[in-house]
């Protein structure tokens, strides 16, 4: 289990950019469906946490890292919806764990601290997707998220087939 799980803001993502760059470089080239194929270039990878600083720091976006010791090991985002009509709402995104500390509750653990900021700031409806069949679905239905459907040909797989992709979404209680 990590030291800490800490929201971050823009400029500790540029701070941390070769950490992050090294996590998402795990974990896309570990098989995970993140809007990458691998191998994954580093300087692919540095440029979308460049991005996603952008967005952490005009408020569109919420950012979550977990250290154990001085490493990040896992990291999951909260894309806020930002119209009139959806402020209840938001979607997960890249929830990332490290191969060296899967199996752990670290996944968990990060969705609960997630889960917990989206309650405090009035977002009740999360969405997110995943692959179908990745072991992430296992977690996601055990934390009780409900799948809303199944998008078929959705993804390029490192082997190019097209993968489906499950629609996931889960209703918090207010507080």
């Amino acid at each position: 289990m990590p030291s800490e799980i800490e929201l971050i803001n823009a400029r500790m993502v540029r701070q941390e950019i070769e950490s992050l760059t090294e996590l998402l470089q795990d974990a896309v080239d570990s098989g995970a469906s993140v809007g990458f194929l691998p191998p994954l270039a580093a300087e692919t990878a540095r440029q979308y946490w460049l991005e996603m600083a952008e967005e952490v720091e005009n408020g569109s976006r919420q950012l979550w890292i977990a250290r154990q010791d001085e490493f990040i090991v896992g990291t999951v985002q909260l894309s806020l919806v930002t119209k009139p009509n959806g402020l209840h709402r938001a979607e997960v995104q890249r929830l990332l764990v490290h191969r060296r500390a899967r199996r752990r509750g670290l996944g968990q653990a990060l969705m609960e601290v997630l889960e917990a900021w989206a309650r405090a700031h009035g977002r009740t409806l999360l969405v997110l997707d995943t692959r179908q069949g990745e072991p992430s679905e296992l977690l996601y239905r055990k934390i009780g998220y409900q799948p809303a459907g199944v998008i078929p040909q959705f993804c390029l797989s490192e082997t190019g087939k097209l993968d489906p992709t499950v629609v996931y979404y889960r209703i918090l209680d207010k507080l």
